[in-house]
């Protein structure tokens, strides 16, 4: 069967659409506006704000709810103000009142956006989630009889005390509760790969930009003699070739250190002669020229030292805070980005690090167990981290807080006896449940790097690549959060079906207490 449509089509008045009478109230963003906690998404963003002074800023649910859309859907900047513009579901979810036919805002105020909120915001906003959401899980009805449910209704109705937050009577301390997940990961930066010929070739032709800038104002009779066009030829007979072998490449790297060196000279040159004290140029060409500098400076010390690394190593111009990050992974052996310590709680997790440098890890467990206190008023029974968290220091102050960790014992293993051959077991099988129940948070990390692009950060600047990376952990936990919400909602209505219609519970109950809705 062929169906075809003529191109003549009809105009764009008589075109109907069924957004004349109302929205549809089951659509998912409906759905999503009602879950999220406006108000503390809000106030944690004006903090960053000025009461008193400034223009009067835009409507914070409206920011809020325009990033969330953007790296919910995986859009740009400019797509995400286009698509606000034609979804009326969209701008509901922003909170609109009515229909508006321009622009939210401008696209470039994304940037400013992520330049004005800091890791304290952030960390206010994963903190409303994270605890909105356990809240909600105090109250959720579990799969009890009717009789268990009013003999424990006065208890649900004081806010559930036996799963409360304090499980303290009078001055005592509560007891440990909750497991507590951490690893490490990198964002990576989209960047080109870097290579030393390469890198060496952008600044040298950035090297010349600034040359032809500075020889009008130097009053110089005749230009610099720079051999640009040399060396654009000596790159390229080097770069196409498609097997390099080490002497070819050392040799043109050579060449183009060369280059870039004249070229350096000469701005230093030119000023010692332009009058005044202060860099004649603008802030961004002075900002490159010292970036210029110090990628010279390295790879000139690799070139003579005959080495490969060096520390803070510079790969790239229009993003040097970016710095090569040792993995050792199967896929890659080094990726270029921000490295992030991160900590789950029961699906939620938040980048408590967010560093530019290798680090370890481990160094961030004391503060990730602590952040865990100070959110619930308790310190969590166990710590379910790699192999690498395993240290002295981290063991010694884990005991002191009576947390469990689920590595191995220091030292030799014990000798199996018949006294102790059932202790080691139940040793061994508790340390793989362990090992299996860590598993949730390699998988967070693979939700945000295939389905929020955590691994291709499109910021430039450090701080607006920090906030691009807060703002993928805080949609995660909002889906995550809304997922259980309205799986709750679900549950309500089959507990109360299971409460008075006892017949129907062998039907009911078996098969919708395993459904999960995904947002």
């Amino acid at each position: 069967m062929i169906r075809y449509q003529s191109q003549n089509q009809i105009s764009i008045e008589e075109f109907k659409t069924p957004f004349q009478q109302k929205l549809i109230s089951d659509n998912r963003w409906v759905k999503l506006s009602r879950i999220i906690p406006w108000d503390d998404l809000a106030t944690a963003y004006n903090k960053a704000l000025s009461k008193d002074q400034g223009r009067p800023g835009i409507d914070a649910r409206r920011i809020i709810g325009a990033l969330i859309i953007k790296h919910k859907l995986n859009l740009s900047d400019e797509e995400t103000v286009l698509q606000i513009q034609e979804n009326a579901y969209l701008q509901y979810f922003l909170g609109y009142s009515t229909y508006e036919e321009k622009l939210v805002f401008s696209p470039t105020l994304f940037v400013e956006i992520r330049k004005r909120i800091g890791n304290e915001q952030f960390d206010e906003m994963h903190s409303s989630i994270i605890k909105l959401a356990f809240q909600s899980k105090r109250n959720k009805p579990g799969p009890r009889h009717r009789k268990d449910h009013l003999k424990d209704n006065d208890s649900d109705n004081d806010g559930d005390s036996s799963s409360s937050t304090s499980n303290s009577v009078g001055n005592e301390e509560p007891q440990n509760k909750g497991k507590l997940l951490m690893d490490a990961t990198v964002a990576e930066q989209q960047i080109k790969y870097p290579n030393d010929l390469e890198l060496l070739n952008d600044s040298r032709m950035l090297s010349e930009e600034i040359i032809d800038l500075l020889y009008p104002l130097s009053g110089l009779n005749k230009k610099p003699r720079t051999y640009r066009r040399v060396a654009r030829k000596d790159y390229l007979g080097t770069a196409k070739q498609k097997n390099k072998n080490k002497k070819i490449l050392r040799k043109s790297i050579g060449k183009q250190l060369n280059y870039l060196a004249r070229d350096i000279k000469y701005i230093e040159r030119m000023l010692d002669i332009i009058p005044g004290m202060e860099f004649p140029l603008n802030a961004k060409w002075q900002r490159r020229y010292w970036i210029v500098k110090e990628i010279y400076r390295q790879q000139k010390y690799m070139y003579d030292m005959k080495e490969h690394s060096f520390p803070d190593r510079i790969v790239s111009i229009s993003q040097p805070h970016v710095r090569p990050i040792v993995r050792g992974k199967t896929k890659t052996n080094v990726e270029f980005g921000s490295k992030i310590g991160a900590s789950m709680i029961d699906g939620y997790a938040v980048p408590d690090t967010i560093s530019w440098d290798a680090y370890n890890e481990s160094t961030d467990m004391k503060k990730q167990v602590e952040k865990y206190k100070m959110t619930f008023g308790y310190y969590p029974e166990s710590v379910l981290v790699d192999t690498i968290y395993g240290t002295r220091e981290n063991r010694a102050y884990l005991k002191s807080k009576g947390i469990r960790f689920i590595g191995k014992p220091l030292g030799r293993p014990k000798k199996e006896t018949e006294e102790n051959k059932e202790e080691l077991r139940k040793a061994r099988q508790q340390r793989k449940r362990d090992y299996r129940e860590r598993i949730p948070i390699e998988g967070k990390f693979g939700q945000g790097k295939n389905g929020y692009r955590l691994n291709k950060i499109r910021a430039k600047l450090q701080n607006t690549s920090e906030a691009w990376i807060n703002c993928i952990f805080l949609v995660m936990n909002i889906v995550k959060f809304a997922s259980e919400k309205i799986n709750s909602i679900f549950l309500k209505a089959i507990f109360i079906l299971k409460l008075f219609f006892k017949p129907l519970n062998s039907f009911f109950y078996p098969k919708f207490s395993k459904l999960n809705y995904t947002f």
